[in-house]
């Protein structure tokens, strides 16, 4: 009777695991939708010239409400940097905390952050970094808004933008912390490694990240 509790249990286990791999591929679908659906040659979108001259780029796909408490968000995302002029591999990142105002009526909200300058870079690769707080983030402009930012907008160390049911809304993440994901991290490398490592480093781009990557590279 043990003996078929115990093989119960590890035929479970077996069917488990890939289901692991494959929602880390999904999310990796996802932010290349949203990177899609987000930017790119409409006249509503986040100007691609803006990610053309990003030091770096997050993109989490699908934050979520809290569901206990007033405010608070939770979802996952990656964030690649440029080196040598190319996008480095992906690192995972997750968020958590911060105000929901910025959400329109719909469970899930889009973002993505690009980072202006190197010293956004060294705050965003912290392994605990809060929005608003550790560095100056503004709400990026959409479409032609790109050629009347202000002073503001151009001196902030990070352009923010978050996306519900097809409309553009504010600044994204606002109080929220940005923290290394070093679980999907692992599921992508095959060992915990830090995001610094990863963005700045010349690993290899897993398979499943190609699709991400490729749609990174028509900035």
């Amino acid at each position: 009777m043990r003996l078929r509790h115990v093989l119960t249990f590890a035929a479970a286990a077996a069917i488990a695991l890939p289901a692991v791999v494959r929602a880390d591929a999904g999310r990796l679908k996802d932010a290349e939708a949203v990177l899609s659906d987000m930017a790119g040659s409409k006249d509503q979108d986040i100007p691609s010239d803006l990610i053309a001259k990003a030091k770096c780029i997050v993109i989490v796909p699908g934050v979520k409400k809290a569901a206990i408490g007033i405010g608070g968000q939770y979802g996952r995302g990656y964030i690649s940097c440029r080196q040598n002029g190319k996008w480095s591999a992906p690192g995972g990142v997750k968020v958590e905390g911060g105000s929901v105002g910025f959400q329109i009526g719909g469970s899930e909200t889009d973002v993505i952050m690009i980072v202006q300058n190197d010293r956004g870079v060294d705050r965003l690769l912290q392994s605990k970094f809060t929005v608003g707080a550790d560095a100056s983030v503004a709400a990026g402009p959409v479409g032609r808004q790109a050629s009347a930012q202000t002073d503001a907008t151009m001196r902030a160390e990070m352009l923010a933008w978050s996306h519900s049911r097809g409309v553009f809304a504010g600044i994204a993440l606002n109080g929220a912390t940005l923290r290394e994901d070093s679980d999907e991290n692992q599921i992508l490398y095959g060992k915990k490694l830090a995001n610094r490592d990863i963005v700045r480093g010349s690993l290899k781009v897993p398979k499943d990240a190609e699709g991400l990557m490729a749609a990174l590279s028509k900035y």
